[in-house]
């Protein structure tokens, strides 16, 4: 790594886990910009899981990484797959030199950071983007206190931590029991221009919408209970439109009809979320955990009127004229009462809310914004090495 590298294109390996969720979306959004400003870039991750889905994005993504796409098998949670995986890294950053190596979630982190750990004279620099993982794991577990310990281990092969939120950012420091001793920022994530545009209701036929995963962590449970709440106390039978898949969702859809309300709830399998959002009239995220979830960010920039929960960095979407409104997690009788409320609210001032809070994450979460901020937070970290060199 020269002076040289301070001004010309980057060459740029993202490491990380599932190509699922909002990790993912963050990675392809940066990928892409970055790739738009000139750049190269390449990305290291899981075989396994992503489906289709993820197939696709790669067949459309791949002809412009000209570091090409690498995938490997890799597990979850620690087990002989890692050896296997991280030997394949290793294979794969030699064979491509990049100038940055970046890490996205806890395996990736792992996986990204574990050879810098053994290479302090390296000729690449290391970014850390958390997004929440270990972080949200489970704290005071055993195992919880295990991923930290990784993690304090991690921090002397990490040139940039680069954390998407003030919640993760703040979490690093209670769990591993200092901010990083080496350069780190918050570059919030972003979203493009095209996502302002305003979600057209006029064909709406649900009253509420939950879009997300089905797991015990995103509260689905609570909602369905919020539901069976407001059928036997109030009489009233809000359709909902459920989107999602997980682990728990033959045990939703039984609880739906346990509770007698079955009739109300359509489950549908994951989708465009514009095309979601269009179909109800309120979106609903009654998660127990989260970092700072995409979910959340598309839906108030599209003035989608909303209910969620103060959890994670969701109060920092909402900002300070609207967190007011973030319920308690956990409540059903809180989500009852959100629901009542925001359904007997008028639809015009229900829209002029939402308006309200686009326009806050108009000024907030930009995507150019997030993209040049780790640009140029990956230039710092080449610089110090340089200079330390």
């Amino acid at each position: 790594m020269t002076d040289n590298t301070l001004a010309q294109p980057l060459r740029i390996l993202h490491v990380f886990r599932a190509p699922l969720g909002g990790l993912f979306r963050h990675v392809l959004d940066l990928a892409r910009g970055q790739v738009e400003r000139g750049h190269h870039v390449g990305i290291f991750c899981d075989a396994t899981t992503g489906g289709t889905r993820a197939d696709e994005v790669f067949r459309e993504l791949s002809p412009q990484l000209s570091l090409g796409v690498t995938r490997v098998p890799m597990s979850r949670y620690p087990s002989l797959t890692d050896a296997k995986a991280q030997m394949s890294e290793v294979s794969v950053r030699k064979a491509l030199r990049p100038d940055i190596v970046h890490c996205h979630g806890s395996k990736g982190g792992v996986y990204g950071r574990i050879p810098a750990l053994f290479s302090p004279g390296r000729s690449y620099a290391t970014a850390y983007t958390p997004h929440g993982g270990s972080f949200n794991y489970k704290p005071g577990g055993t195992e919880h206190k295990i991923y930290m310990a990784v993690e304090r281990l991690l921090e002397g092969a990490t040139d940039m931590f680069l954390f998407e939120s003030r919640f993760i950012a703040g979490r690093f420091e209670a769990y591993v029991g200092h901010m990083p001793r080496t350069d780190h920022r918050i570059v919030l994530n972003g979203i493009s221009e095209a996502e302002f545009e305003p979600i057209d209701h006029s064909q709406a036929t649900f009253d509420l919408l939950y879009l997300g995963e089905l797991r015990s962590a995103k509260g689905v449970d609570t909602l369905i209970d919020a539901l069976t709440l407001l059928k036997s106390r109030d009489a009233l039978t809000p359709r909902i439109l459920i989107v999602g898949s997980g682990p728990d969702e033959a045990e939703l859809r039984k609880m739906t009809i346990d509770r007698g309300i079955a009739e109300q709830c359509v489950f549908e399998p994951p989708g465009p979320i514009r095309r979601a959002l269009s179909k109800a009239r309120v979106m609903v995220i009654p998660s127990r955990a989260e970092s700072l979830p995409y979910v959340i960010l598309e839906a108030a920039a599209a003035a989608q009127p909303l209910i969620s929960t103060d959890v994670g960095g969701i109060n920092e979407i909402y900002g300070p004229r609207h967190r007011h409104r973030l319920i308690k997690t956990n409540d059903p009788v809180i989500l009852t009462e959100a629901i009542r409320s925001i359904l007997a609210t008028p639809d015009a001032e229900r829209q002029a809310q939402a308006a309200d809070l686009a326009e806050h994450v108009r000024q907030n979460f930009r995507l150019d914004a997030m993209t040049d901020g780790v640009i140029a937070a990956y230039r710092d970290a080449i610089a110090a090495r340089v200079t330390a060199a």
